[in-house]
């Protein structure tokens, strides 16, 4: 009776356990869908983190510190440069920016998927931390850092899950020596495809004109609107974030229109 009762008891408990995985997993293939804008509602709090700090700054005298946005963009730009050394070597239906549904016609095992499963959301949360770094609050560091892992931790659920039944033994194998977010650079397997910069330049142009717009953006709020610096001198002493953000709009533009219109950028099984 007491065997019965306890062997009850574990069949009670693993079904709530599978209840609990299998609701991440829902709510990872929603936050897949809308990967794309989620990080959009960090806006708000940012913005309001950001005029506290420069108008505590404007009234205790505190002069504004340039250099933490310069080392907030050295992070970002390092989580732009992993994503495109993964992107780079990677087959075409793999990788993707892709919305409606998982898709995978490969396991990518191979390059930086050697030592690391999810190398894009490493990347993706690099640039965020730039990003977080440059509004120089502490906590909201530590929020920001919290809330996107949060936020992955289920994306990764559901796609580990959405693989797990595409390739069973092969993906199981490859998951059990690699792991789930920080790299163990031991394990590294060099890619069978070569780098293809021409690839790069087609699928992540778009991440190049979103960093420099922020990090301009947040410059402008900080001296502009809160600080009252006037314009003509705000685009004397701060002209590097203009030109950087001039100098990604015309690469924006031009990749875009090279991918819309020609095959310039095309590479065959990418």
């Amino acid at each position: 009776m007491v065997e019965t009762a306890r062997a009850t008891m574990t069949s009670v408990q693993q079904a709530g356990q599978m209840k609990v995985v299998d609701k991440i997993v829902q709510q990872g293939n929603f936050l897949f869908r809308w990967r794309s804008y989620l990080p959009i509602l960090l806006l708000v709090p940012g913005f309001m983190v950001i005029r506290e700090r420069a108008l505590l700054e404007l009234g205790h005298g505190v002069a504004s510190d340039d250099s933490w946005a310069g080392v907030g963009f050295l992070v970002s730009m390092t989580g732009l440069a992993v994503r495109w050394v993964t992107v780079g070597s990677v087959p075409s239906g793999t990788s993707g920016r892709n919305t409606g549904s998982q898709v995978a016609r490969q396991l990518n095992t191979l390059g930086l998927y050697s030592v690391v499963r999810n190398p894009l959301y490493l990347g993706n949360g690099l640039a965020i931390l730039g990003l977080l770094v440059a509004i120089k609050v502490w906590w909201f560091i530590v929020i920001g850092c919290l809330a996107y892992w949060l936020y992955i931790e289920r994306i990764i659920a559901a796609e580990e899950s959405f693989l797990a039944g595409q390739f069973g033994e092969e993906y199981t194998t490859w998951a059990d020596r690699t792991p789930i977010f920080w790299p163990r650079l031991s394990l590294w397997r060099k890619a069978d495809l070569s780098f293809s910069f021409r690839t790069v330049l087609k699928r992540e142009y778009n991440g190049l004109m979103a960093l420099c717009s922020v990090f301009l953006i947040l410059d402008f709020l900080v001296d502009v609107i809160f600080k009252r610096v006037p314009l003509t001198t705000w685009l004397r002493t701060d002209w590097p974030w203009v030109a950087a953000f001039a100098a990604a709009t015309v690469i924006f533009l031009t990749l875009r229109t090279l991918k819309k219109n020609t095959r310039l950028l095309h590479v065959d099984g990418r």
